[in-house]
C-alpha cells in the first residue's frame, strides 16, 4: 500500500469507532468483526495515510493530535453517507437534479407555469429549466431532456406518449364582436380581420389550423409568438383562434360560432429512449400527466365533455 486511495470507508468506519470507544474488543463488537480485523484495519488505515492515528497504551487506544483532526472528516464523511442512505431508502435522492422541458409557448406560459407551485412542493429537489423558443429542441443532442410538443414524433430513438387533447374556437373581444358585423356562418368570418401565425415560421403542423376555420382566410396581423396574438385579440384588433385552456379564462373574450367550429388537437410529450426511466424525467413526466386532468386545467372543456356524453 503505498497512497491514500487504497483504503475504504469500512475503514474510516474502524477507525471512527476505535476513536469513540478507545477499545479495540468494544469497537469490535459495535461493528461485529473480531479484535484481530479491528487491529488490522487501523493498521492499515495508518499506513495508507502515512500519519499515526493512535497512541497504543496498555490502557487502549488514545488518538494522536493528528487522529483528532481525522475525526472531523471522518464524521462529515459518516453523516453524508447516512444522509445518502436515507435518501435513498425514502426515493427523495432518485429525484435530485435538474431537468429541462421544452414545451410549446402556450403550454409553457398558460399551463405549466400555473401548477409549478405545486411541483415544486412535491419535488423540492428537482430544478426545472423551461425552454419555450419556437422550435422543436433537439433531444438527440441534449439540448431538452423531455419536450412536449404539438405532433407525435416519427422514428429516431425516441419514447412518445400522448399528453392531452386541447380545443381551439374562434375568439374575438366583446367590444370589437359589438361594434363589428356579427357572424352567424364561418362565410361571415372573411370579412374579419384575422390574427393568426407568421405562416412561413409556422414550426409544427398542428399549428396550421386557419385552413381548417375557412380555407379562405387571410390574416390581418401576424405574429410568431401566440401571446401576442393573444394581446391583439384582447385589444380588439380583429378574431383569432385560440386554446380554450387560456383563452377562457379572459372574460373580455368571446367565442365565435362556438357551436360550429370546434379544433381539436393533441399535445405529446416524448424523451430519449435512455432517458425514459430515469427518476428525474419520469417525474416530470409523471406530474404532467396528473396535472392536464385536473379541472382547472381546462383541456377539455365542458361543452367537449358534454358533447362525449351525448354521444356527439
Amino acid at each position: 500500500m503505498t497512497n491514500s486511495s487504497q483504503f475504504t470507508w469500512d475503514d474510516l468506519q474502524f477507525f471512527l469507532a476505535v476513536a469513540r470507544t478507545g477499545q479495540l474488543s468494544t469497537a469490535a463488537r459495535q461493528l461485529r468483526s473480531s479484535h484481530a480485523t479491528v487491529s488490522r484495519r487501523i493498521d492499515r488505515l495508518e499506513f495508507a495515510l502515512k500519519v499515526k492515528l493512535f497512541e497504543r497504551n496498555p490502557r487502549g487506544y488514545v488518538l494522536t493530535a493528528m487522529g483528532n483532526r481525522f475525526v472531523d472528516t471522518a464524521e462529515k464523511m459518516e453523516q453524508e453517507t447516512e444522509r445518502l442512505r436515507a435518501d435513498l431508502a425514502t426515493g427523495a435522492m432518485a429525484q435530485r437534479g435538474v431537468v429541462r422541458l421544452s414545451a410549446p409557448e402556450g403550454f409553457a406560459n398558460f399551463f405549466f407555469a400555473t401548477v409549478l407551485p405545486q411541483f415544486a412542493e412535491r419535488h423540492p429537489h428537482l430544478s426545472l429549466e423551461l425552454v419555450t423558443i419556437q422550435q422543436i429542441m433537439s433531444l438527440s443532442r441534449k439540448e431538452a431532456d423531455i419536450s412536449v410538443v404539438l405532433d407525435e414524433p416519427k422514428g429516431g430513438p425516441y419514447y412518445a406518449e400522448k399528453l392531452t387533447d386541447y380545443h381551439l374556437q374562434v375568439y374575438g373581444s366583446r367590444d370589437y364582436l359589438a361594434a363589428n358585423a356579427p357572424v352567424v356562418s364561418r362565410e361571415d368570418l372573411l370579412s374579419h380581420p384575422f390574427i393568426s401565425y407568421i405562416e412561413e415560421m409556422i414550426f409544427a403542423p398542428g399549428l396550421d389550423y386557419l385552413g381548417d376555420v375557412h380555407p379562405r382566410i387571410k390574416p390581418q396581423f401576424q405574429s410568431s409568438s401566440i401571446f401576442a396574438q393573444l394581446t391583439a385579440t384582447r385589444n380588439g384588433l380583429g378574431l383569432c383562434v385560440l386554446p380554450y385552456f387560456f383563452a377562457s379564462r379572459y372574460p373580455e373574450l368571446e367565442r365565435v360560432l362556438p357551436d360550429e367550429v370546434d379544433l381539436n388537437r393533441s399535445y405529446w410529450i416524448t424523451c430519449h429512449q435512455d432517458q425514459k426511466q430515469a427518476p428525474r424525467v419520469r417525474a416530470v413526466i409523471d406530474f404532467l400527466r396528473e396535472a392536464v386532468t385536473w379541472p382547472d386545467a381546462r383541456f377539455i372543456p365542458p361543452f367537449a365533455i358534454s358533447a362525449v356524453r351525448r354521444g356527439g
